[in-house]
């Protein structure tokens, strides 16, 4: 009972903004029923082909590359609380009017539209977080973070599964208010944005470089550029578990592949709440690049399991899990790994460099996918997931080799 206790004590003593940042990611996620039912919507409500609905989110994801670079200087230069609360503002208004308008162009249009909003806002949103974070405290403060959104989606993915027949438009209304919610409780209960100031050894690469341009940064620090190539490529990888596996799951079981996904989702949100404190806590000694490095290494393990299995339904869940182990283990590293080694100055643009270059590469993976299932089916679509996740994994081993020589402080020793 102690060890249980202190997987939760664990996450006590951390400023009181992240924890209304906490409680906010749980009440906008307990509406997110719309983006995990997207290959659904345009498969099955719209007729697409896989082709087409990866022309269509590759589009989507282009008019997304501008909202981040901007969002992400805004970060840098404006109060990144206002700019949380006006990009969600927005996205409200789109959801809920798409909720009134018959399925259509339109109606995806204003989807976009407000997924735009949301990208716009993430640069703010993931430098917050380390702002009002010390470098000691940054791992906990980024699970607990992750450990939120995903309680909220605990039963999303499930209700958006069982409304997505016969009531998808109440799906668009309940994101819509959720994220309303989410809006008001920021506005009204974060009133300290003043950012944490790092004076120990491990800060030392955090301090601001005021005037300097991000291409300056990334040249002075090249692992880092290797870190955002090879969790791009993740990226791209992780991104085929909403569109590679419900269009599998729909081709194999039909109608029920909606509500199968759904639930394979809701377990996905389930085993991040249940083992995100117990993988911060017991592998708390490990360095953030090996985490990384072990999280791909079961993604991959997990697609490849449900690769295998394909129509085995009981196997989805085993290979979701695996898949989510690996998921926790790269996105508790990812946040404190790049925030610990660039200038505090420089926290939203490059989080919102880290966006667009992640994009662009799964902009053009999804697209080779799309292409290779119409042409060669399931299995080769799958094979090159896979081998890019590999070539991802390589990178990061790479960074796992340098990075102590590289950023000696982070590791307890001194600059040689």
């Amino acid at each position: 009972m102690t060890w249980f206790t202190s997987l939760f004590s664990q996450y006590k003593g951390l400023r009181k903004e992240i924890y209304i940042l906490f409680f906010g990611r749980i009440v906008t996620n307990l509406g997110s029923m719309v983006w995990p039912m997207l290959t659904m919507i345009l498969s099955r409500k719209m007729g697409m082909n896989a082709s087409m609905i990866a022309a269509l989110s590759v589009g989507a994801g282009l008019l997304m590359l501008p909202a981040n670079l901007l969002g992400g200087r805004i970060a840098d230069r404006k109060n990144k609380k206002m700019t949380i609360v006006f990009c969600d503002a927005v996205s409200v208004v789109c959801y809920l009017v798409a909720a009134v308008l018959p399925l259509s162009l339109v109606s995806l249009a204003l989807f976009v539209a407000a997924g735009i909003c949301q990208s716009m806002e993430y640069p703010s949103y993931n430098a917050l977080i380390a702002d009002l974070s010390l470098t000691k405290d940054r791992d906990r403060a980024y699970s607990l973070q992750y450990l939120g959104g995903n309680l909220g989606l605990v039963l999303s993915p499930t209700i958006g599964g069982l409304l997505f027949e016969n009531h998808l438009p109440l799906a668009f209304a309940l994101s819509g208010l959720s994220i309303g919610l989410s809006t008001l409780l920021i506005f009204f209960r974060i009133q300290n944005v003043t950012p944490e100031v790092d004076e120990t050894d491990e800060g030392v690469y955090q301090q601001g470089k005021d005037g300097t341009s991000l291409l300056k940064v990334l040249r002075e620090n090249p692992l880092v550029t290797v870190f955002l190539v090879s969790m791009s490529l993740y990226y791209a990888a992780y991104g085929q578990y909403n569109y590679l596996m419900p269009l599998d799951m729909g081709k194999v079981h039909g109608e029920a592949g909606a509500v199968l996904y759904g639930t394979v989702s809701s377990l996905n949100c389930i085993v991040v709440v249940l083992f995100t404190p117990v993988i911060t806590r017991v592998f708390k000694k490990l360095h953030d690049p090996t985490r990384i490095l072990i999280g791909q290494a079961l993604v991959g393990v997990g697609y490849a399991v449900f690769l295998l299995f394909l129509g085995f339904i009981p196997v989805y869940y085993a290979a979701m899990l695996l898949f989510t182990w690996g998921e926790i283990f790269a996105t508790i590293g990812e946040g404190p790994y790049l925030t610990g080694r660039i200038p505090a100055t420089h926290r939203g643009r490059i989080n919102g460099f880290s966006s667009v270059l992640a994009s662009v590469l799964q902009g053009v993976i999804e697209l080779s996918v799309g292409g290779t299932y119409d042409a060669f089916g399931s299995a080769a679509a799958w094979t090159l997931v896979l081998g890019v996740l590999g070539a991802a994994a390589v990178l990061t081993l790479a960074v796992v080799i340098r990075d102590k020589r590289t950023y000696p402080r982070l590791y307890g020793q001194k600059a040689p």
